[in-house]
């Protein structure tokens, strides 16, 4: 009889254990990655996630659906009631301009820890960026290093870093997380270059060997994230997650060649070339009241070198790289051709 009792409050405790969490930007390509993985860990009972309208990867999947958008006060508020942690993935990477960027970034991430304060949630995750930072000047980035954004989104991501400083409370535990490009399968935008290359071309800025850039899959970003959850050091913890080596153009178009067996030939892009061409896309696409891509933005980040240390996060938060550049192109590759995007 005892015995039974032991075991049904050893069973009870279990389950109270487990924990609840809130995912903003869980429709697109890593946040719904991180969701997966979350339905799928017994840990985590409940998954709840914002959806400004369609659920895209999230269709039919085993999460709670919280219809709205960063700017859903009320939709949000009621969200976080018995929320444990907060996953807050949602940003927005292009637009015409620094007043929309800083309205989905800045000012849509106060309204949600503001919220977070107000219930009580102690445990937040945030998505940042390697643009936050800047690029880097032959050795990569740390921690420490002053941020230098050269980009309005990166500009955006930093005022979001420094704003979560001032106004993040004594007891809370908040993980900041600052990945390089991100790529992976349901990513569409490193996935045009990946296009271009099954098709045979290669645009390669400069020489190919530099600039050089950290690069992560996306496998690891959600790595880094569960760990950055189970971190409980009170504060602002900030730190970069990178795949396991700093890679170049070059590389990457010989990965692809091998994996795709066949020949690719590079297109050499001289880097004052590279913003003439993105004024003119950027400038053709205005007529069609779209921002594009590639863009005088992009441009200005493409020709610099990013690289950056994650021996911070492997110091603190346990995080090791899993997958090579060789494997996580593989899988990628796969994917898109599975799901007809080659």
């Amino acid at each position: 009889m005892y015995l039974y009792i032991d075991k049904v409050h050893e069973f009870a405790s279990e389950y109270t254990n487990l924990m609840k969490a809130f995912v903003t930007g869980g429709t697109g390509f890593i946040g719904s990655h991180l969701v997966d993985s979350l339905i799928s860990d017994p840990d985590w009972s409940e998954v709840k996630c914002l959806v400004r309208n369609k659920e895209k990867w999230l269709e039919g999947k085993a999460y709670k659906k919280i219809p709205g958008d960063m700017h859903s006060i009320k939709a949000i508020d009621e969200a976080l009631e018995d929320v444990d942690v907060i996953f807050h993935i949602a940003a927005i990477v292009k637009a015409p301009g620094q007043k929309e960027l800083d309205y989905a970034n800045v000012e849509a991430t106060e309204n949600l820890f503001r919220i977070a304060q107000k219930k009580d949630i102690k445990k937040l995750v945030v998505l940042s960026s390697l643009a936050a930072a800047g690029p880097s000047k032959g050795k990569p980035l740390v921690e420490d290093d002053p941020m230098q954004p050269v980009s309005m989104y990166g500009i955006s991501k930093m005022k979001m870093e420094k704003l979560i400083h001032e106004i993040a409370l004594p007891g809370q535990s908040i993980t900041i997380l600052r990945p390089p490009a991100v790529y992976g399968p349901r990513e569409n935008q490193i996935y045009t270059l990946f296009k271009m290359m099954s098709k045979g071309l290669a645009p390669i800025v400069g020489d190919g060997e530099h600039p050089r850039l950290s690069i992560i899959y996306v496998s690891d970003v959600i790595q880094g994230l569960i760990k950055a959850s189970q971190q409980k050091d009170k504060g602002v913890h900030t730190y970069f997650i990178t795949g396991d080596s700093d890679t170049n153009w070059n590389q990457i178009r010989d990965i692809v060649s091998v994996i795709l067996g066949n020949k690719i030939a590079s297109i050499r892009i001289r880097p004052d070339w590279v913003k003439k061409i993105a004024g003119v896309v950027e400038s053709t696409a205005s007529f069609f009241g779209s921002y594009p891509v590639i863009n005088r933005e992009k441009a200005n980040e493409m020709v610099l070198e990013w690289t950056c240390s994650h021996e911070k996060a492997a110091d603190e938060l346990n995080y090791s790289p899993q997958y090579s550049l060789e494997e996580g192109i593989s899988r990628t590759l796969r994917w898109y051709k599975k799901h007809n995007w080659l």
